[in-house]
This record gives C-alpha cells, structure tokens and sequence, in this order.
C-alpha cells in the first residue's frame, strides 16, 4: 500500500543527524587564547552567582522576597550561562564541532526556557520594586511568601510555554543538506534557516513569537520602571537615596538583558557577525555582570558576605587552604 513508497522516500532523503558549529572564530590560533578566557569568564559566572546564592540563603536579614528573587535571578543566569558554554569551551579543544541533532534541539530548549524565563523574572523583580517604593505600608503583606513563589513559579512556566510554542515550529522541519550552524551553540533562527524546505513563514512566526515575549516584557519593564523613578523622584528622603541605587542596577540589568535580545530576535534582518557578539553577551556578559551589579552597589550584601567569609575562613585558614592545594 501507501505505506511502502514513503519508507523508501525517507532513505533516499538523508536526514541530518548531526550539525557543525562554526563557533566564534575559525582562526586555529585564537582557539587556545578564547579557551582560556572563555574559561576564566564561566568561572566567576558560577562563583558569583553562587555566592549570591549562598550569601542570600544564609543571612537571616536578607531573606526578604527582593533578595529571594535576586538569588532566583542568580540561578537562572548559571543556568543561561550553562546551556552552552561547556560545549563551547569543549569545542575550542577540537577540530570538528559537531552536535548531535537531539543535542541541537536541547540547546534550543534550553535558551528559550532560560532567557524567556530570566525576562518575566526581571518583571518579577520590578513588580517587587514597584511595590517596596510606591506603596511601601502595605509591602509586606502584598509580598507574601506565596506571592514571592508564585513570581518565581511564573517565569518558568512562561519560559516553558515560550520554548514550547518554539520548538513545535521546529521539531519537524526536513533537514537533508548543509549542516553548518554559524555560531557556538544552536539557535532557532540559524537553525531553522538550514532546513529543505520553505522557511519564510516559520521564520516569520519564530520571529513573531520571540518578538512578542521580548518586546512585551521590555515595554512592561520601562513603563513600570518609569512609574517607580516618577515616584522616586517626588519624595526626597534618604530612603529614596538607597531605592535610587537599587533601581539603577535594575534598569542596567534590564538594558544589558534586553539590548541584545530584541537585537537578535526582534531585529531579523542583521548580519550573523553581530548576531555572534550578542550571543556571547546574554549568555557570557549579562550572567557576570548581574552579580557585579547587584552586589557592588549594595551595602546589605556587601556586610552579609564579610560576615559569610568570617564565618567560613577564618584569617588562617585561607592561607592553610592554600598550601594544601599546592603540596596535594
């Protein structure tokens, strides 16, 4: 019968099994240098990450629902930071930078999860802000513990519906010819642009999709941002002084996260050269900068890590560290 033919079709339709990532430089002399820098640069993203993490879960005095959403923001971001980055750092070692199709489809998963996630978090963090500044009576009982889960429940589940919706466009495109991804982890658009077949209108709704989340957050975060700095600035207090500080490292957070994001997906007609560098930024840049900021400018974190480091290394016991590592 009908069902024949379409197995014999399918064999001479050779299926891609796997995809070449071009990376970020074909240059063989390069690879080393960016292995060693890409690799120092995951590190502190790991470490500072995780020390906030750790500093905010340990300190009595932080556990308010702005630190609960910030060390939130912190896993999210070793997450962004992680999707790719391994793979890329293994790649600079190898010649031929192969990924299996399913691997492909993963790391798709993994970025429109991560990044969909960490943007409603960010509206999260300014929901909290918002309420903190302009009705600052009634903060703590609209902050409620369930409200403060459910504001990090709610990202996921965005971000989750988000790369859901993505990948259903892709999952059953033909691939059959080239295979060659040009940048250092797979990504929809570059990915969906190697498939046998007429790509024009999926393109347009992964763009759409993408737009509409990245456009409607960022739209969402300046008018709310807005609203705070209006309130900021009719009341001059001290108090107001330190919610200044803070929302200046929100809105940098929110610039530097969304700059290059609506670049790349609300922007479909750049070049791939411009699409590499943002790449590296929201996945590599943003996830080291967001500790900085938040930390740097805060005096609260600041005194709760010099209280975490005398609680877990005395002045001693640093340098015996040390020595142990070295004479192993």
């Amino acid at each position: 019968g009908n069902s024949l033919p379409k197995s014999v079709n399918e064999r001479n339709y050779s299926r891609v099994t796997e995809f070449v990532l071009l990376g970020l430089s074909s240059s063989k002399e390069l690879q080393p240098f960016l292995f060693l820098i890409f690799s120092l640069l995951y590190l502190a993203i790991l470490l500072g990450n995780f020390l906030i993490i750790l500093t905010v879960t340990s300190d009595s005095r932080l556990h308010t629902p702005m630190y609960f959403l910030l060390a939130n923001l912190s896993f999210i971001d070793m997450c962004v930071a992680s999707f790719a980055t391994p793979k890329m750092l293994a790649d600079f070692l190898v010649e031929r930078k192969t990924i299996s199709f399913e691997a492909c489809l993963a790391q798709i998963f993994c970025v429109h999860q991560f990044a969909g996630g960490e943007m409603v978090l960010l509206v999260s963090m300014a929901y909290d802000r918002y309420v903190a500044i302009c009705k600052p009576l009634h903060y703590m009982t609209i902050m409620s513990r369930r409200v403060c889960i459910t504001l990090v429940i709610i990202p996921w589940f965005v971000g989750f519906i988000h790369t859901m919706s993505q990948l259903a466009f892709t999952v059953n495109l033909p691939f059959c010819g080239p295979n060659q991804v040009d940048s250092f982890f797979c990504d929809l658009p570059l990915v969906t642009k190697l498939a046998c077949t007429d790509t024009y209108f999926v393109s347009l709704l992964i763009v759409a999709d993408s737009g509409v989340l990245t456009l409607s957050t960022f739209v969402f975060l300046v008018i709310s941002y807005t609203v705070i700095l209006i309130t900021v600035r009719n009341r001059s207090s001290a108090s107001m002084a330190k919610a200044r500080s803070t929302l200046t490292a929100h809105i940098t957070v929110v610039v530097l996260f969304f700059g290059p994001c609506i670049f790349i997906y609300a922007w479909p007609f750049n070049g791939y050269s411009v699409d590499k560098v943002l790449a590296v930024f929201y996945t590599i840049f943003t996830p080291i900068l967001n500790p900085l900021i938040y930390t740097l400018r805060n005096k609260e974190v600041k005194a709760a890590m010099s209280k975490l480091r005398g609680r877990y290394m005395k002045p001693g016991q640093v340098s015996e560290l040390i020595r142990n590592v070295l004479f192993m």
